[in-house]
């Protein structure tokens, strides 16, 4: 993966594929590789970027807790960095759907983004502890993630290595900064942002979420000026992963 300094901390990225261009923001402790299915997908078609955001996957970890505004500043000045103005989508899974609210409903944005896919995105008042969270966030990526066709050889000892870290020491296996970052996106209730939200709006989530659960996904699409759900039957928070044919229909479909 290429690697850039943005506004000090080095950044590792996807960049990949050719045409307009498509912008992927991981959820919280899934970095961008976590989403090969998508790129790969994406990329016959789409330029697709995706950067791990500070304190994930090779990224740098930012100096001090960051709160969703400070991830928001971070993907306009990645976009800017890489002289990216036009973009076809943003596709964000979980906390990277909570980063991009923030971000697409600023005023004057100087970046033309034409349509949005959040999948079981974050951004409602949580309901549970983070501590929760950061272990849904983590070993449940993983968990699912090497189980599909393909990924357990490129990760074979990944979902162990896990479980060995999150299964009793989660919250505390975060840094403080990290974990501070958590908490302060938790504490803040997007919902006044839905009716801000300015492009046609893909919602896709798993009909057993738990960790961002499906009432969340109805309040966005009631909430968003033009939005759609859809929801995928007996999947979880990962279920562009559990169900990806379906995934890669749905984005066939909405993106232009």
């Amino acid at each position: 993966m290429p690697n850039c300094t943005v506004n000090g901390l080095s950044v590792s990225y996807v960049d990949e594929g050719s045409g307009p261009v498509v912008l992927l923001v991981h959820g919280w402790d899934a970095p961008a590789e976590t989403y090969r299915l998508i790129i790969d997908h994406l990329r016959t078609r789409f330029r697709v970027v995706a950067p791990d955001l500070p304190g994930f996957g090779g990224s740098q970890e930012p100096p001090v807790p960051w709160t969703p505004d400070d991830f928001a500043d971070f993907l306009q000045a990645f976009a800017a960095g890489l002289g990216i103005t036009d973009m076809a989508a943003v596709i964000g899974h979980s906390n990277g759907g909570r980063v991009l609210l923030k971000w697409i409903t600023r005023a004057g944005l100087p970046v033309r983004i034409a349509k949005m896919v959040l999948m079981d995105a974050a951004g409602l008042p949580p309901h549970r502890k983070p501590s929760y969270y950061v272990k849904v966030y983590t070993f449940k990526t993983v968990k699912t993630l090497v189980r599909l066709p393909g990924l357990r050889r490129l990760f074979p000892h990944a979902e162990e290595k896990a479980r060995a870290r999150f299964g009793s020491a989660d919250y505390k296996a975060a840094s403080p900064v990290m974990r501070r970052s958590m908490s302060l996106a938790l504490q803040e209730d997007l919902t006044p942002l839905l009716p801000q939200v300015p492009v046609p709006t893909l919602l896709f989530w798993g009909e057993r979420d738990t960790a961002t659960p499906l009432s969340d996904g109805r309040k966005m699409e009631k909430a968003i000026p033009d939005a759609g759900l859809v929801i995928v039957k007996g999947a979880g928070h990962f279920a562009f992963a559990e169900n990806f044919p379906l995934c890669a229909r749905v984005l066939d479909s909405f993106l232009p």
